[in-house]
């Protein structure tokens, strides 16, 4: 039996990695969760899965929580803020931490649960973009897996099985294109954060739903691939797949391309990523190859979503660069989302900030994590003004 920590649990990989669960209860126990703000909807959860531990970042929430299960009689510690979540990350007894949690508050929980052992299961992008070296570094010396959730990289991960890294000669990452594909850029001036959200395919949260319209979510996977898979950025393509039936492939040297195929379900992933290295049965819905109908790829239009171009150039840069970048782009899609800038402004902040910033080539810790503050900090009061 597999013993979990779940980063995040509320959230929309979080509640999936729940249903994966329960679906196979007797494998599973959850040790520790977390959530931010909404301690209403962990007791639930908590009814359900009776975890030891539960992590709220949000101190009132805390609180709240702590209330409630004093009043019913749980021995459930209740922890709080970045403290809480590196501990719940850490607990000895833990074998495997799902991070689901969206941003770089994930970054120092992720690594934490690498110095202590653990095998992670990641859907926290922002994990291996800001900091994809030291991660990966850290991962192989203390002999822990690093196992992907997101659809595109766990179908990657899937098509390489049996196979030698060296005869990779590219990834290929499918997109669906978003909300937004075919549009010009003066389609995009007046773009409503109501619209932006509203993903054709999967049914994410809002940050990703935003950067998934801007192709900004594509370049935070190439940055992934990259660190996760060892291959180099040449070699990384991305195509506009609109069906999201194909999740992602891989060319090898002879020509040959093994493709990943299902239903567009984010918990087969979820599912593959928490039993590696052992197959179960299906939780999603069969492919239906009768009715499916054709599947398209087209080149992404980098002029019209820039944002795709600048990670590309963020991930070759490297070094603190492409913290830079995520940094940028998560402080543009807050304001975004609360109306005080423009859709095409995210790209133009992003952009702004690379050009600012100064470029170090080997970043610590430390350092990314003091990098992430600055220029959340800057593009908050540059352009915050409500």
């Amino acid at each position: 039996m597999k013993k979990l920590t779940i980063l995040g649990a509320t959230g929309s990989i979080g509640t999936q990695t729940l249903d994966v669960i329960r679906k196979d209860i007797d494998n599973f126990t959850i040790v520790g969760i977390s959530a931010n703000i909404n301690w209403e909807k962990i007791i639930p959860i908590i009814d359900e899965f009776n975890p030891k531990y539960v992590a709220m970042m949000d101190m009132g929430a805390s609180i709240k929580l702590k209330k409630y299960c004093s009043s019913k009689k749980y021995t459930i510690e209740i922890l709080q803020g970045l403290d809480g979540l590196n501990y719940i990350s850490t607990i000895p007894e833990v074998d495997i931490v799902v991070t689901s949690v969206v941003g770089m508050i994930g970054l120092v929980p992720t690594m934490k649960a690498i110095n202590a052992g653990k095998d992670i299961a990641l859907a926290n992008k922002e994990t291996l973009v800001a900091a994809g070296k030291l991660v990966i570094d850290a991962a192989r010396e203390h002999h822990v897996n690093i196992l992907p959730v997101d659809s595109e990289h766990g179908a990657i991960f899937q098509c390489l099985q049996g196979n030698k890294l060296e005869t990779v000669n590219k990834l290929i990452i499918t997109a669906s294109g978003g909300p937004f594909r075919g549009k010009c850029r003066q389609q995009l001036i007046d773009i409503k954060p109501e619209e932006a959200i509203k993903h054709p395919k999967w049914n994410m949260g809002k940050k990703i739903s935003v950067d998934s319209s801007t192709l900004m979510n594509k370049g935070l996977e190439v940055i992934e691939a990259h660190w996760l898979f060892g291959i180099d950025y040449e070699n990384i393509q991305v195509v506009v797949h609109p069906q999201s039936i194909i999740h992602s492939m891989v060319e090898y040297i002879d020509g040959s391309v093994i493709a990943q195929m299902s239903s567009t379900d984010m918990r087969l992933p979820i599912q593959y990523a928490i039993n590696y290295p052992q197959r179960i049965k299906t939780v999603i819905k069969e492919l239906d190859f009768y009715n499916m109908g054709n599947l398209t790829f087209d080149k992404p239009d980098m002029n019209t979503f820039k944002c795709l171009k600048l990670a590309f150039m963020a991930g070759k840069m490297g070094g603190n660069m492409p913290a830079i970048m995520n940094s940028a782009n998560e402080a543009a899609v807050e304001l975004f989302l609360d109306y005080k800038i423009k859709y095409l402004q995210i790209e133009d902040i992003v952009e702004e900030c690379m050009g600012k910033f100064e470029h170090n080539a080997n970043p610590n810790l430390e350092e990314i994590l003091a990098i992430d503050l600055m220029v959340k900090e800057y593009v908050k009061n540059s352009y915050d003004k409500k």
